[in-house]
């Protein structure tokens, strides 16, 4: 195969770099980067519209590259070296897409009958997120919905951390206000997960109806409007020395309690 780009300084390169490390350069272009065979076939398998394809034919299965580089507009090879610059993590496969972002809103959950959400509340790490996405997409929760975040969804590294399943497990973002509003409005029972005298055990909860399991960060816990707007407060037995957990650990935690109670049933 021929190479297309061989060069580090090519014009599209040198964009690709822009777009890994600028949160305003992907809003400008209105593009995603995503690395790796996995995390781009998910994203085609969920719809999200293919804009370029690079790879490495030193580095990629001939087979697969062929089977994914028709299913976008334009592919580009590029040599090894080019792409030791793009990847930015370790053992690639040699594949990297650019792809439209795709955003939700709160009225694409309205046709679910008993829906479990995932909220967080100032979590801004993409590693967080990336591990919570996991867990929502093994357990089928409906939606992650950020609130009061500046963080990136499709941050390449919040992309890495949820190996793909930022393409699997629908996110929404707004202000704590408006989803405690929304929440109100389509009577979906919030429960914040809190270290205070009214929070109840996880497990003594009724979760199995319309469900809103609502985080905060482990440094700070959940704000004032969450703690007295929320329908109920509720906790996990803490039986060592410590008093809390990671964010993403307390999510699976209560979210596989919520599909036990459900009988795993989506």
């Amino acid at each position: 195969m021929t190479l297309d780009i061989t060069s580090p300084q090519n014009p599209r390169i040198k964009s690709l770099l822009k777009l890994q490390a600028k949160q305003s350069e992907r809003r400008k272009q209105n593009l995603i980067v995503v690395e790796g065979l996995r995390e781009t076939d998910l994203a085609l398998q969920a719809g999200f519209e293919s804009v370029e394809l690079f790879s490495a034919p030193g580095i990629t299965d001939p087979l697969v590259l062929k089977a994914i580089q028709s299913k976008f507009p334009r592919a580009f090879a590029v040599s090894n070296e080019v792409f030791a610059k793009l990847a930015y993590r370790e053992g690639s496969d040699g594949i990297l897409a650019l792809f439209r972002p795709k955003y939700y809103k709160p009225d694409d959950f309205l046709h679910r009958e008993k829906p479990l959400f995932i909220v967080l509340e100032g979590v801004e790490k993409p590693g967080n997120l990336g591990a919570v996405l996991r867990t929502a997409d093994a357990a089928k929760a409906d939606a992650v919905w950020l609130c009061d975040t500046p963080t990136d969804i499709y941050n390449p590294n919040a992309i890495r951390s949820s190996v793909g399943c930022i393409f699997t497990v629908p996110v929404l973002q707004s202000s704590s206000k408006a989803a405690i509003k929304w929440f109100s409005e389509h009577q979906i029972k919030t429960f914040a997960a809190a270290l205070t005298p009214e929070a109840g055990f996880y497990h003594e909860a009724d979760l199995t109806g319309p469900t809103a399991l609502v985080f905060g960060t482990e440094a700070t816990g959940l704000s004032e409007r969450w703690l007295n707007e929320a329908n109920h407060q509720i906790l996990i037995p803490m039986r060592g020395k410590i008093d809390s957990l990671n964010v993403s650990i307390s999510a699976a935690i209560m979210v596989f309690e919520a599909m036990r109670q459900r009988n795993f049933k989506p």
